[in-house]
């Protein structure tokens, strides 16, 4: 434990909260969440915390499959890299996390933004690589359907390829502007990356040198095989939803094996779990807060998440009873891991109401409610039984937990000394104590 501490980055799913239904909480904000200034006070008060990065979720549609989700379901959010580029402005230190698709855009662009929020961040982004799952996002792009799962992460490492070649493809020490002998560059340190794939075709080089960090940080949250495979590949850190303590040890056991078959050492990959904290004076206070944030949740809103996730439409079936047969994994093209979460808890004897109970919440990511002391208590066991490197902060509802957290909490694991009390120097790799990578052309040199 020595040299090692506890990492925190601070979740938005939805712009209001974590909670599937968490903009009908009185203390939810309203339409101000289209605007700078509510993200850059929650961005400000997660950096007086000393947290170490702030976590965009994202999706490229609105969910509307079934009746309820228009209606009902807030997802409406502003574009995360636009969002992020302008909190950079406004923070100096904290990590700056963007959920961004490798099935719906083009390695050129994508590398492009991401090394842009680099050097204005001065080195703190990081990239949460996804496939997109949904059937809505496809129909944005043209197609009548989602993509097939095993192309998407395909696609997706054939992308990641290319992203880290164009990234490369401006050597540290190739731009000289000499005034005097008319040289912007120095041809032999910029490169065209030449890349002909199954998937893309780019020439290169990047019009924007390499980032300060070499590389974005790469995040992965899928739990599939296929995300597993590429996350053991090319991510450094790693948003897990593990139930319980045994659960994330079996977790990080299985990626240290999968890691060091890539070449890789287990502390080049952060596992981050995701988790629930709800701060409260007392423990029976904890829970008329998780009973008021479950009472928001119409029920049929509930199943339709549960189908959704898996598929296939559970509205037709008896609410308490069992969950119908679903199905396959291995040609299910929507968010595997997703299926994989609703059939463990199916195996558990879990009727469709009580899964989709679990699901609004905020999918399957546990709760720590209660006081400050008891919520940094379980934080503590999770961080020193090694089941957890820190952990992603998915606040039920904003601003208010946000608040909460960063006020009582976050005090009460630096009194402890789980997690730091300043900001150390350098970009958000230094930060971390990752690794920055060299560059190809360089090494082949």
């Amino acid at each position: 434990m020595a040299n090692r501490r506890m990492i925190m980055s601070a979740f938005f799913f939805n712009p209001q909260g974590d909670h599937r239904m968490s903009w009908r909480h009185p203390g939810a904000p309203g339409k101000e969440i289209f605007g700078l200034d509510y993200f850059r006070r929650l961005a400000g008060a997660a950096e007086e915390a000393k947290m170490d990065a702030i976590f965009l979720a994202d999706h490229v549609a609105i969910w509307d499959s079934y009746e309820s989700n228009i209606a009902h379901y807030a997802n409406t959010r502003l574009e995360p890299l636009t969002l992020l580029s302008a909190l950079a402005a406004v923070t100096s230190n904290i990590g700056l996390i963007s959920t961004a698709s490798a099935s719906y855009t083009e390695p050129y662009n994508l590398a492009r933004t991401f090394a842009s929020l680099d050097h204005i961040s001065g080195g703190r982004s990081a990239w949460n690589v996804v496939t997109s799952g949904m059937n809505e996002e496809a129909m944005n792009f043209g197609r009548d359907g989602n993509i097939e799962h095993a192309y998407r992460y395909e696609r997706a490492a054939e992308f990641l390829e290319t992203a880290k070649a164009l990234w490369d493809s401006i050597e540290e020490e190739a731009l000289l502007f000499d005034k005097r002998s008319g040289f912007f560059a120095d041809p032999a340190r910029v490169h065209r990356i030449n890349h002909v794939g199954k998937h893309f075709k780019v020439r290169g080089p990047l019009n924007v040198p390499r980032p300060p960090q070499g590389y974005p940080i790469i995040v992965q949250a899928g739990s599939s095989e296929d995300g597993k495979v590429l996350a053991a590949k090319h991510a450094e850190i790693n948003f897990s939803l593990s139930r319980s303590i045994e659960e994330g040890k079996k977790y990080r056991a299985d990626f240290d094996a999968r890691l060091i078959t890539n070449g890789r050492t287990p502390d080049s990959l952060k596992i981050l779990p995701g988790i629930l904290p709800i701060v409260a004076a007392s423990a029976s206070e904890a829970e008329e807060k998780r009973d008021f944030l479950e009472s928001l949740t119409p029920p049929r809103l509930a199943v339709d998440l549960v189908s959704s996730w898996v598929g296939k439409d559970l509205s037709s079936f008896p609410a308490d009873g069992p969950v119908p047969e679903l199905p396959d994994e291995g040609t299910f093209n929507g968010q595997r891991t997703n299926l994989i979460r609703v059939k463990a808890m199916a195996a558990q004897g879990m009727t469709i109401r009580q899964i989709a109970s679990q699901v609004a919440k905020a999918g399957t990511a546990p709760v720590m409610a209660g006081t400050p002391k008891q919520i940094a208590d379980e934080m503590e066991a999770w961080f020193i039984e090694g089941a957890a490197d820190g952990f992603n902060l998915m606040f039920p509802v904003l601003p208010g937990d946000w608040q909460d957290f960063t006020r009582d909490v976050a005090p009460e694991l630096q009194r402890r000394g789980l997690v730091q009390r300043e900001y150390a120097p350098g970009t958000l790799r230094d930060k971390l104590g990752l690794q920055r990578p060299a560059n190809m052309f360089v090494s082949a040199r």
